[in-house]
């Protein structure tokens, strides 16, 4: 399978996308924060360092979050594929991934931005309800998974509620960060022929898409 790398900005799906693949085709998942707490376990020297950082709460370089990925990469466990979430976020971290690919000796894959129009984003992001109770998902904007009783949980009963980040302010900063740091990736890679493209409005339709691209 190909290894797939996703560019989305908030509330494009990326994780529901992920989730569905994991569960049909065993791709793994990694996170630099999964990397990070798994080298970290290993009592190696480099896990020795990045477990007293973690413990004293100061940040990690990139140095050290490109050794972990590149100690993570090395490992038998991705041989089959695997989507890598939350990295590369900005143009210096891409170029440093294509050296660490070429020193592990793996393929980059596939990158795969799901593109939204940012007014439906908003809508996910501001329309979205969370069960109490069983914590299942809803949205009251967009017309999509829109609970049968205003307020209740159609599986348990349970009041909904909205999250205080889940507002306009917030997502307009999430979805700025997203434009001027990590949009830039979508040209880059486009550049080196591995981009695609996939409108992720109609879940259903999304997955299909991706499905077309990883076995093609």
């Amino acid at each position: 399978m190909k290894n797939i790398i996703f560019i989305a900005p908030p509330a494009a799906g990326k994780g529901t996308m992920s989730e569905l693949l994991i569960e049909k085709y065993g791709y793994i998942h990694i996170s630099t924060g999964d990397i990070l707490r798994g080298i970290a376990k290993s009592g190696t020297e480099l896990g020795n360092k990045i477990a007293a950082l973690l413990e004293g709460g100061k940040l990690i370089s990139d140095e050290i979050v490109y050794d972990a990925v590149r100690e993570r990469l090395r490992m038998p466990d991705l041989d089959n594929g695997y989507i890598l979430d939350g990295f590369p976020r900005n143009l210096n971290q891409a170029e440093e991934y294509d050296k660490i690919l070429k020193e592990v000796n793996r393929n980059l894959g596939v990158v795969i931005y799901l593109d939204t129009p940012k007014d439906i984003l908003e809508k996910r992001i501001t329309g979205r309800r969370l069960c109490e109770n069983c914590g299942a998902t809803y949205n009251v904007l967009t017309g999509v998974n829109t609970p049968h009783v205003e307020g209740k949980c159609d599986k348990c009963g349970g009041n909904l509620y909205q999250r205080s980040d889940d507002n306009s302010e917030s997502f307009a900063v999430r979805y700025q960060e997203f434009i001027e740091k990590t949009y830039p990736l979508v040209e880059y890679y486009k550049k080196n022929n591995v981009l695609v493209s996939i409108d992720s409005v109609d879940p259903d339709l999304t997955i299909k898409a991706i499905e077309g691209v990883i076995n093609d």
